[in-house]
């Protein structure tokens, strides 16, 4: 006789193992390292938050909500969230109206799209710290010689001290800039990618309605269609706002007489848990309170814009 076949159900279970053996085998690294590096320290930073830890990870001394209670009385930190608030109000229509305007421009070419798409992609795979750098040491180095002040220079205007504390701040338009070149390329991919979901046939019967090429096209058949698109740049813009640190530290860093309102919230918890005090605990809660102020933020924009919502 021969060896009894494996039934259907036996087969179908060694599958699932083998798919669940496979699964764990490439998925597991990728989870274990979120977790050790991503979740540990974030669930560390969370305990630490309730503890007075000068100058050590390890708590010492539990305070409650203490550490709570004097960063939302800190005068600076509260600051810092108007920097947030002044530096979103700018940054992210900004920078949605140049990526929907270079997303725009380059659905429309015929030829080099392929080559425009990647030009205005390229500074988003520079680092900020490099950006930030070229920017403050060649752009706006505040001398006479640098980029923007021979600029300057060709229309009689005097060189402007960018990243001076002085009135007016000049700085702001070195940060917002910098922050422009980097990341609009990376938002214009995204309205691409919408542009080219909306279906010919829309405008085709638009034409037939007889509406123009141009405004209204856009206004009653573009725009509507990259609804969801715009609610994902939006979200997207406003949280990568609130981790504004890079431009901020590595323009300003090495300067004196620079106002509370120039630091961003990330900077200013930088300089709490890292600086000379060294109180992990005060940044720790700090951090905390950042990340439930990101969360509300996400949440009601979220419900606010109808993402995820099905249109029907």
């Amino acid at each position: 006789m021969g060896a009894a076949r494996p039934s259907g159900a036996g087969t179908r279970r060694t599958r699932q193992r083998n798919h669940t053996l496979w699964f764990w085998t490439f998925v597991g690294p990728f989870v274990a390292g979120l977790t050790l590096f991503t979740y540990v320290p974030l669930a560390w930073s969370v305990y630490l938050s309730f503890f007075d830890a000068h100058n050590t990870v390890s708590p010492t001394e539990f305070t409650g909500l203490g550490n709570y209670t004097a960063m939302l009385g800190d005068g600076a930190f509260r600051s810092s969230l108007v920097t947030f608030a002044v530096f979103t109000a700018f940054i992210v229509p900004t920078t949605y109206v140049l990526a929907l305007g270079l997303a725009l421009a380059v659905n429309r070419l015929r030829a080099g799209r392929a080559f425009f798409r990647s030009v205005f992609f390229l500074p988003a795979a520079c680092s900020y710290v490099v950006a930030a750098m070229i920017w403050k040491l060649s752009v706006f180095n505040g001398v006479r010689f640098g980029l923007a002040n021979t600029v300057l220079g060709w229309f009689g205007a005097e060189p402007v001290a960018w990243l001076s504390a002085t009135d007016p701040p000049w700085y702001w338009l070195v940060i917002v800039t910098v922050r422009l070149w980097l990341q609009t390329g990376f938002y214009m991919l995204l309205f691409l990618a919408g542009l080219q979901r909306v279906p010919v046939r829309l405008y085709e019967a638009a034409a037939l309605d007889g509406a123009r090429p141009g405004w209204q096209t856009f206004r009653h058949i573009t725009f509507p269609a990259l609804r969801a698109t715009s609610v994902a740049v939006v979200l997207l813009l406003v949280v990568n706002a609130f981790q504004a640190f890079d431009e901020f530290y590595n323009l300003l860093s090495g300067t004196r007489g620079y106002p509370p309102y120039a630091r961003p919230p990330l900077v200013y918890l930088y300089y709490t848990a890292l600086g000379q005090g060294q109180d992990l605990g005060l940044g720790s809660a700090g951090a905390v309170i950042l990340a439930l102020v990101i969360l509300v933020v996400t949440v009601v924009q979220a419900r606010w814009t109808g993402l995820g919502r099905t249109e029907e």
